[in-house]
């Protein structure tokens, strides 16, 4: 699968092709959040409101007092499982209630971490490709300065 086709939008495939046809002219641009956020839920209000509130669930459940309030409250099922005194009880307390719980949070922060480090990496580059498309402008600009002194001297030879 070539790269092109991992994101196969309309309007990457116009910003492809300007990018090809007129390549001086071309000017990266910088992808945000809220433009993904569109992209998923659309831009409707019913879907803004539903992004709203996928991101502050999200945000919510993916902290570490989440994580630890989860942790309390999975314990507060612990005593009821061990007086049953049956390995099922106590597997069925420790998959559902303790692992389900506290892993979801922390997994989110895990994801959330993540997600920053991509978005730094993904700015980085994003001004790096600026200043290299803003340096091959300038050369271009410079090799079209040295084409105009070769054909004065080519005249002047002449």
């Amino acid at each position: 699968m070539s790269a092109e086709r991992s994101t196969e939008t309309p309007a990457h495939k116009r910003a492809m092709d300007e990018a090809r046809k007129t390549p001086l002219l071309f000017i990266p641009r910088h992808i945000g959040n809220v433009e993904i956020q569109r992209q998923v839920h659309g831009t409707t209000a019913i879907g803004g409101f539903n992004a709203a509130v996928a991101v502050l669930v999200t945000k919510v459940v993916g902290t570490m007092y989440c994580a630890y309030a989860f942790t309390l409250i999975a314990l507060v099922a612990l005593p009821a499982a061990l007086a049953q005194g049956s390995p099922t009880v106590l597997v069925n307390w420790l998959s559902s209630n303790f692992l389900q719980l506290v892993l979801l949070p922390i997994i989110l922060v895990g994801q959330s971490v993540i997600s920053k480090a991509q978005d730094a990496r993904a700015e980085a580059d994003h001004e790096t490709l600026t200043a290299l498309h803003e340096l091959s402008k300038l050369q271009i600009d410079i090799l079209h300065g040295q084409n105009e002194i070769l054909d004065l001297l080519k005249q002047k030879a002449i």
